[in-house]
């Protein structure tokens, strides 16, 4: 494998692109022939309006900062594909989230372990929906429109020990919308699966609010059936002295795209954002990842690990961390490392690093994607381990840093039968 690792201090970093490459600009490539050949317009200008937030004054998606958000779909542009944010996706295959009535059931909610928890069905109009994250595409605001309740799960301030399990599981392929809030009170600690399972075409809204002291751990599975289609923005806002850990774990579905959002709205906060991904023949996994630093002395750290094998297996991920002019002392990271297993596969991989102050104390950034690395291999094979149970072992090892972090034994238990079974369906 290739690793490219980059610190940057003092201006803002700016990534350009050849001009020489057929395709391929300052604004990036259009990697998705199943999108629509319909006229594009910026997510900024004239598209803002007076109730909207960022724009990038006309340019479109000139900064991460300046990215149109509003609750309201009509402000958004009709997706094209060619825009930043969905240049890799097959819009296509998106089910009509991004653009169509979202009247489907959205997946039936089951929770465990909730008893000294507080869970509630309010309506989209209850002052705790939308505190937390405004949408920020096209497919986040439609699921807005059309979501019909909102669920709200509060763990208490000074509770310790509490882990909530919530099962959203699907039964229709109807299109559908769905939106959840966590909140963490404060000085709180607690950890919350959230579990999709079953088939759905449904896009989702969550937003997590972790207050002052809290430590809050969320980890998001996408396990769905073959079939399903899922697009989940999730936003985070972390408050002084909070601590969150957010995981990602996606294996099943036709497409999913999952965008999680993580601010800070005070000093000394900590985020932690973890994924892993197993993509197989057909599947197309999207993960992109934001943090956003506007407070000072905080710290970030983002590790994604992505394993695909089989013909047109294809994942995403983008990394975007913003370092505001107010965000002195810094210390932040991202790495997504990818490890290709069959020939056929396409793993993107897009780390962005924008920086408006010099006076932090780190930030960099690292993307390596390839094959098997022979020199582990030689090792496994020189103690009379066979290639195949070699190459398993490898891609276990790889992929358990992540599983390690979920720190939930049934849910690790879980996915490490799943990656057995992935690894069989292919003579690796």
């Amino acid at each position: 494998m290739t690793d490219i690792a980059t610190h940057v201090s003092g201006e803002k970093a700016r990534i350009g692109a050849p001009a020489a490459i057929a395709g391929f600009t300052e604004e990036g490539e259009n990697l998705s022939p199943l999108n629509e050949a319909e006229a594009s317009s910026p997510l900024g200008g004239d598209a803002s309006k007076a109730h909207s937030h960022g724009g990038g004054a006309g340019i479109p998606d000139s900064s991460r900062a300046g990215r149109l958000t509003s609750y309201k779909l009509e402000d958004f542009p009709v997706l094209t594909g060619r825009e930043e944010d969905f240049r890799f996706t097959p819009l296509k295959r998106l089910g009509g989230l991004h653009k169509d009535e979202l009247n489907g059931a959205a997946p039936a909610l089951t929770v465990e372990g909730a008893a000294n928890v507080a869970l509630e069905a309010v309506a989209m109009t209850d002052a705790r929906v939308g505190s937390v994250g405004i949408p920020e595409d096209r497919i986040s605001a439609n699921a807005w429109k059309y979501a019909a309740v909102a669920n709200v799960l509060t763990i208490p301030a000074g509770s310790t020990g509490e882990q909530v399990i919530m099962t959203m599981t699907g039964s229709s392929t109807a299109a559908s919308a769905a939106h959840l809030v966590l909140i963490a009170e404060p000085n709180s600690e607690a950890v919350v699966v959230i579990d999709h399972v079953g088939t759905a075409v449904v896009s989702e809204n969550i937003e997590i609010d972790v207050r002052e002291g809290a430590k809050l751990t969320v980890i998001s599975l996408q396990a769905w059936d073959e079939e399903a289609i899922h697009a989940s923005s999730q936003q985070a806002q972390v408050a002084k002295d909070a601590h969150l850990k957010h995981v990602v774990v996606s294996y099943g579905g036709d497409l999913v795209r999952v965008t999680p959002t993580a601010r800070f709205t005070a000093e000394g906060g900590e985020i932690e954002l973890f994924g892993l991904y197993f993509a197989d023949a057909g599947q197309h996994l999207e993960h992109r990842s934001f943090v956003d630093h506007a407070a000072p002395n905080c710290k970030s750290n983002v590790l994604y690990k992505g394993a695909l094998q089989g013909k047109d297996a294809h994942t995403v991920w983008v990394g975007d961390v913003l370092i505001r002019k107010t965000a002195m002392g810094t210390d932040s990271y991202e790495a997504n490392r990818n490890l290709v297993l069959t020939d056929g596969a396409r793993a993107d991989s897009v780390p962005n690093l924008e920086i408006e102050t010099g006076l932090i104390a780190g930030a960099g950034h690292a993307s390596t994607t390839g094959r098997f690395d022979d020199e582990h291999l030689f090792y496994l094979m020189a103690r009379g381990i066979d290639e195949k149970t070699a190459r398993r072992l490898v891609v276990r090892g790889f992929l358990n840093e992540i599983v390690q972090q979920i720190g939930v034994p049934e849910i690790e238990e879980r996915l490490a039968e799943t990656i057995e079974r992935e690894l069989a369906a292919t003579d690796n």
